[in-house]
């Protein structure tokens, strides 16, 4: 009798079950990440006179500088200004991506996500 042939049920097809689960993750992966790649995070530096707002993709969508501060300003300080805007966006969009794909990536342990 050839091998395997006498095998229960239900053995053996745990590998299109997984699958299945991967396919399954794949494509919440895909709606999370296309999900992300419309909402925004917003931050600020120099009390609101700088805003920059972020897509959860890391894409910049928007940068905003108060008119009051050109008036005022050196180059330096609004560079300062808007470097530390950006950075700012940047961490709050990485932060934003971590909550939403985060749950996913631990869902198939050991395979990379």
């Amino acid at each position: 009798m050839a091998k395997g042939f006498n095998r229960p049920a239900g053995i053996g097809g745990g590998q299109g079950n997984m699958l299945q689960q991967i396919k399954r993750l794949q494509e919440q992966m895909e709606a999370a990440q296309a999900q992300l790649a419309e909402e925004t995070v917003s931050a600020t530096a120099g009390g609101g006179a700088v805003k920059v707002t972020m897509t959860g993709d890391q894409r910049c969508r928007g940068v905003e500088i108060d008119p009051e501060l050109l008036k005022d300003a050196d180059v330096e300080m609004l560079q300062d200004l808007v470097l530390s805007a950006v950075n700012n966006a940047l961490d709050a969009s990485r932060k934003m991506a971590e909550e939403k794909l985060g749950p996913l990536a631990g869902g198939m342990p050991g395979l990379g996500f």
